[in-house]
């Protein structure tokens, strides 16, 4: 199956400019989700990964299904102000805006191996805050995994010594 084929684009959205990659219509196709969870669950099968961080929002659902396949635990980091609990939090540059994000301070144990998922990887400011706060909490981060790859905004270069996995690319955008 061609997963591409299955991602709505819509130019111009949330501004001018931007080509917003729209994974709900993967989603909403059985055999597309179900092939892209599982193209993550082949390749991380036989680690030794002990949680799956997966960034707000859609990297939850994703993520999220890789960590119950896998049996492991279920990481969330959100944007600022959706944690109950203490949180260390990083600050980030995106396409289009400045945000924060925030991890719960006891959400990883020192030397834990993690991968971290997200729907889509573009200027890398999302991946690479992630990134950071799973190290501020000692843990190590096997690899960054997303559905979707923007490849000519250079994202993978705001990740720090850190593997990337990418189901699909979308060239141009």
């Amino acid at each position: 199956m061609d997963l591409k084929k299955t991602i709505r684009s819509i130019p111009g959205w949330p501004i001018e400019g931007v080509i917003f990659r729209d994974l709900t219509t993967l989603m909403q196709d059985p055999e597309a989700f179900r092939e892209s969870c599982d193209i993550f669950y082949e390749r991380y099968k036989n680690k030794d990964i002990d949680k799956i961080v997966g960034i707000d929002a859609r990297g939850f659902v994703f993520g999220a299904v890789l960590a119950y396949k896998l049996g492991i635990g279920f990481v969330p980091v959100r944007k600022k102000g959706k944690l109950p609990y203490k949180t260390i939090q990083e600050s980030y540059s995106l396409e289009y805006g400045d945000d924060t994000l925030e991890i719960h301070e006891d959400a990883l144990e020192k030397d834990d191996k993690v991968i971290i998922v997200d729907d889509l990887i573009a200027t890398g400011g999302t991946i690479g805050a992630t990134v950071k706060l799973v190290r501020k909490l000692g843990a190590v981060v096997m690899e960054c995994a997303f559905v979707i790859e923007l490849p000519d905004l250079n994202g993978r270069q705001h990740i720090e010594d850190c593997d990337v996995f990418s189901i699909s690319e979308f060239e141009g955008d």
